[in-house]
């Protein structure tokens, strides 16, 4: 796998989920821990920037989206819940890891 973006600020207070959408190569892993989890629900005016991320596949944390009373249900199609053994496999996998503050 290539490289592995976390991303932990709200797409809502920050560029930091649309900076690493855009800075990321084919095949990158973005991880949404924290805030950034905001960045993987359904409905809301960033769905279109993780939809429209080809090349690319998205997680997000699982504790942080349960911790934001965020249903699993509500998450875009294709993001991926990892714990945290999920996110040490991630890092693991990939050649480097971003983490866009």
């Amino acid at each position: 796998m290539a490289d592995l973006y976390t991303v932990n600020k709200s797409p809502f207070e920050k560029n930091s989920l649309a900076d690493a959408i855009k800075f990321s190569t084919d095949g990158a892993a973005i991880l949404l821990i924290e805030d950034g989890v905001y960045g993987a629900t359904k409905g809301t005016a960033v769905e279109s920037l993780v939809t429209g991320a080809s090349g690319k596949k998205f997680y997000a944390l699982k504790a942080d989206v349960k911790a934001r009373g965020i249903a699993e249900d509500r998450l875009i199609d294709g993001v991926e819940l990892v714990d945290y053994a999920g996110f040490v496999d991630l890092v693991e996998a990939t050649d480097k890891v971003q983490a866009w503050l």
